[in-house]
């Protein structure tokens, strides 16, 4: 085991354990998450509220925030290394990590246009979260996940990770047009058009539920499902709040658009 993670943990059995207790633990915060936002919406966004603590500039809260998310399994991979780091089957779950978190931490936030700035206590959150998160699944991945040698032909493998990268070109395309929504000097919010946003008004958090998804089929493992459970509960509550909103904001807004699920929810 590694010296400094040995300080915290007697054994690599030990080490998994908690590892586990912390996947179903985020399980337990998903049920609670879904129970809380039958009541209230997440207060970031077009919800932001001052009750939450002073505003965080909204550029500088998503890169902070979500930098630790590929920071921390960063120095994971490179200072802790082990053998499962040159196995096919961890590199490529470790890739689809990556792929998802530089695109969120190091492109996304510089690509935003406008936006309303972050109330601190999501801003908190949404970090310790990352931290949480990212060291749950780059600590399995990179240490203790053990694949078969042809599990890149398992069937799970591969229609997980068609699904990731179906989800992430979803949610990066759907980012776009968001993003592209008004044109310069333009305010205010319009109707989003085209793409997936045809059929269901969270286009993005689809792509991103879809995209976890693949991954915790690739992956098959506890870690990886409960943090797609989680992503499945704060987006779809998300999805379905925007889905109110823009029902509400506009009037000409189509009425044949579902809130997350095309043609069904």
């Amino acid at each position: 085991m590694d010296p400094v993670i040995a300080l915290i943990f007697a054994s690599e059995e030990e080490e998994l354990f908690t590892l586990d207790c912390m996947a179903y633990f985020m399980v337990f915060m998903a049920a609670c998450t879904f129970f809380a936002m039958l009541f209230t919406e997440a207060p970031y966004g077009r919800y932001a509220s001052s009750k939450f603590g002073f505003p965080v500039n909204v550029k500088l809260a998503w890169f902070v925030q979500e930098l630790p998310a590929f920071m921390v399994p960063l120095c994971l991979v490179v200072w802790t290394s082990s053998a499962k780091t040159s196995l096919l089957p961890n590199q490529l779950l470790i890739a689809m990590y990556f792929c998802h978190y530089v695109q969120r931490s190091l492109v996304y936030p510089f690509l935003i246009r406008g936006g309303k700035p972050t109330p601190f206590a999501p801003f908190t959150l949404a970090i310790v979260f990352c931290i949480y998160n990212g060291y749950m699944q780059m600590r399995y991945l990179s240490h203790y996940a053990d694949y078969p040698a042809d599990w890149v032909t398992h069937p799970c493998f591969i229609l997980g990770s068609a699904m990731w990268l179906a989800g992430w070109l979803v949610n990066v395309h759907s980012d776009h047009i968001l993003r592209n929504l008004r044109k310069p000097g333009e305010k205010g919010y319009k109707i989003p058009r085209s793409g997936v946003f045809e059929y269901v008004s969270g286009a993005n958090f689809l792509g991103e539920i879809i995209e976890w998804a693949g991954f915790a089929l690739a992956s098959h493992s506890v870690h990886s499902v409960s943090f797609s459970i989680f992503t499945t509960v704060v987006l779809s509550t998300r999805a379905t709040a925007h889905h109110r909103w823009y029902l509400t904001k506009f009037e000409d807004y189509p009425k044949s658009r579902k809130a997350l699920i095309p043609f069904v929810f």
